[in-house]
């Protein structure tokens, strides 16, 4: 398994653990630890994130040699799982890992007998305007070639993606929407759940060899809803602050011109392109006939809302944490 680090690789290596799998994880080495595998290490030196009996092996996931020699060393295995994603999405980044890495991991996996990937992607490539939706999807074509058995999940909002104004709306600060906060909506997706999805993939021929669009439970939500719903939460009377998507438009037009000069203002400039694709698109199954985000075709898994969530992170039972693509 790779990605194991993040929050969704955590919950999908307990979940395949769970249903009697001989999971191994594949993780970046610590800093200023040479790469290679470690004899004998096991997840209960990580802390509880990992059952013990989930192995895990260090290297280089960029690195091929590092993927044959450090994570599959010679042996078998039937399914290679990845949550892996880069951290920010920047073009060097997305290129690098959503494709590249894939790329050289399947080649060892095949090396290795593996018959099967399950490969974590996400509901955004729909409608590919940025370079790790581009990336992500380069992977998708590879694998769909690669002659293995497949399963390409792509879900839609985390919960840790929406949470990020939980701390506003607790200070009596007004939640912060684009246009009127109801133009978008999504069917949120715990890690938890997610992972369940994930892992189920493994055993149910019906999963397999397709694409498979995934959200959470119950109807599609706006983020006006969101706001609502920790406006009641916590007791704050509703106050929105309607941010308008031109603001956006006018700082990556002067990040764009600025990047010309400095590399790291052009990253920045992506960075703001990606907060502006989540504030203005559904993150719903998108209907090419008609061009229209579609609550009603996009499927639910699981039991946990996002309003259960918040729940849970108001009542001081659940810690945020946040992801690269988080818009607030």
């Amino acid at each position: 398994m790779l990605g194991a680090s993040g929050t969704i690789g955590r919950a999908t290596a307990l979940a395949l653990a769970g249903r009697g799998h001989d999971v191994v994880c594949f993780t970046r080495s610590r800093p200023g630890a040479a790469p290679g595998p470690t004899p004998g290490r096991r997840a209960s030196n990580r802390g509880p994130s990992l059952p013990p009996g989930v192995e895990i092996r260090t290297g280089d996931v960029r690195d091929p040699g590092s993927l044959a020699r450090d994570a599959f060393r010679g042996e078998p295995f039937d399914v290679l799982v990845s949550c892996m994603a880069s951290r920010t999405g920047v073009p060097r980044d997305a290129w690098a890992i959503d494709h590249l890495a894939h790329v050289h991991a399947l080649e060892a996996a095949r090396e290795a007998g593996v018959a099967h990937m399950v490969l974590l992607s996400a509901i955004c490539v729909q409608k590919p305007l940025l370079a790790f939706q581009h990336a992500k999807l380069a992977f998708e074509r590879v694998l769909v070639e690669s002659g293995l058995a497949y399963s390409i999940v792509r879900p839609t909002a985390f919960f840790k993606s929406l949470s990020g104004q939980i701390e506003r709306v607790r200070r009596g600060k007004a939640f912060l929407v684009f246009g009127d906060g109801t133009s978008t909506a999504c069917k949120p997706i715990g890690d938890d759940d997610l992972a369940a999805y994930l892992a189920d993939c493994l055993d149910d021929p019906a999963r397999r060899n397709r694409v498979l669009p995934i959200g959470g439970p119950g109807p599609a939500i706006t983020p006006r809803q969101q706001g609502e719903a920790l406006f009641r939460m916590t007791g704050r009377p509703a106050r929105f602050k309607q941010v308008p998507v031109r603001l956006l438009d006018t700082i990556i037009a002067a990040l764009d011109v600025a990047g010309r000069l400095a590399p790291a203002l052009a990253e920045k400039a992506e960075l703001a392109r990606i907060g502006r694709y989540y504030a203005t698109e559904s993150m719903l199954v998108l209907d090419p006939a008609t061009g229209r985000y579609d609550a009603a075709a996009t499927p639910s898994t699981g039991t946990q809302t996002l309003f259960d969530y918040y729940a849970r992170v108001v009542a001081g039972e659940a810690v945020v944490e946040r992801g690269d693509h988080a818009v607030f």
